[in-house]
């Protein structure tokens, strides 16, 4: 049974939640600040996360923050119909996917098993010590680690999962509807720019190549493609 935690100041919400997740086959565990999300998520005890945004004292994205300093735990974000500042601010930090309030359970749930297939199967299908090597890139999806030039490679779990996926194809393309299916877990839509944004924070992080160019060129209108060379 997964152990989901939640993580909203709105009781009445969290215990309808519960009781339909509950009812899904899943554990849960409902706090209602900021500090007790954030502690809890660190714990080890649950699967998966759900976290609300805008939460009174410490934001969600605050707690997002400091969960993913020390945690890759699946992190799905609530967030504000129309908040597009939530949402690309939430994503940046590392969150796996969200769902605007007011919250549909079924759809909720779809998405919690959405993430908890795609973050169960890469670690199935990746050999204990399974290394991935793409020029200077040293990437390891079973510890969810990464090296660049040797050196340890801070990313978030989504931009992790993109540069994953962008290894495994290195010197070829990879479309933007193949990025968002198998490293966010969902088809991409219209006016959907994440991919966009997460790619030019792993360019930021991967730094120039000698010619001055990226090492993540951009077929434009078609996708993206990691250079080795």
């Amino acid at each position: 049974m997964y152990q989901a935690l939640l993580v909203d100041d709105d009781r009445e919400l969290t215990g309808m939640l519960t009781a339909y997740l509950n009812r899904e086959g899943f554990g849960v565990k409902a706090v209602h600040t900021g500090e007790e999300g954030e502690m809890e998520a660190l714990s080890g005890r649950h699967d998966i996360v759900v976290l609300d945004v805008m939460l009174p004292g410490l934001s969600g994205i605050e707690v997002l923050g400091r969960i993913r300093g020390q945690s890759q735990v699946p992190v799905l974000l609530l967030t504000a119909r129309g908040d597009d500042i939530d949402r690309i601010s939430g994503l940046d930090l590392g969150a796996d996917d969200y769902v605007p309030k007011p919250t549909s359970p079924g759809e909720l749930v779809a998405r919690l098993r959405a993430i908890l297939r795609r973050t169960h199967r890469e670690a199935q299908q990746t050999p204990e010590n399974g290394l991935i090597q793409a020029g200077a890139l040293n990437l390891w999806p079973s510890r969810r680690t990464a090296e660049w030039n040797g050196a340890p490679l801070q990313l978030t779990s989504t931009e992790f999962n993109l540069l994953e996926e962008l290894a495994r194809h290195a010197g070829k393309l990879v479309s933007k509807q193949e990025l968002s299916s198998n490293a966010l877990g969902r088809p991409l839509t219209r006016f959907d720019r994440r991919i966009d944004v997460h790619v030019s924070s792993i360019r930021q992080k991967l730094g120039q190549r000698p010619d001055g160019q990226s090492w993540i060129h951009t077929v434009r209108g078609l996708g993206y493609m990691l250079v080795t060379e």
